[in-house]
């Protein structure tokens, strides 16, 4: 599992012409949250998810090297399945190490869960639909984290 992680001042999804979810860290008194773009592969499980999910939740990547847990900073998910995208050969990518999305969507639920359990206020994006993201990227700050 992975998440591509940005610290952002603000973001939101949107799908067609309507938000399905959104932060705005600024607005509650936060310097920054996250936008965690998160890819599953073949071999994750709800462990895995949990583990990556306190990775980030903890991840001294805020302002003062402090984490998202130290602020109580919200966090935006968003399934991102072109993070397991190898383009080793040729000009098109090739999405095999990519989970399959009845793998995937409930991996990302179970991450987005467990961050909520860890005390994390989250918003998500929609899993398999076309999202529009827009975001304030801050620093930029942006770090990919495995498992």
């Amino acid at each position: 599992m992975r998440a591509l992680l940005q610290r952002v001042r603000s973001a939101r999804v949107t799908v067609g012409e309507q938000v399905v979810g959104s932060i705005d860290p600024v607005v509650d008194g936060l310097p920054h949250g996250l936008v965690a773009l998160v890819g599953v592969t073949h071999s994750d499980t709800e462990a895995t998810a949990r583990a990556l999910a306190d990775k980030v939740w903890r991840l001294r990547i805020l302002d003062g090297e402090r984490s998202a847990a130290d602020l109580g900073a919200p966090i935006l998910v968003v399934s991102q399945f072109t993070l397991y995208a190898d383009t080793k050969k040729g000009r098109r990518p090739s999405w095999s190490a990519a989970a399959p999305g009845a793998v995937a969507e409930p991996l990302v639920e179970h991450f987005a869960e467990a961050l909520c359990e860890f005390g994390a206020t989250v918003a998500t994006g929609r899993f398999g639909a076309h999202m529009h993201i827009d975001l304030v990227n801050d620093g930029p700050v942006t770090l990919m984290v495995e498992l």
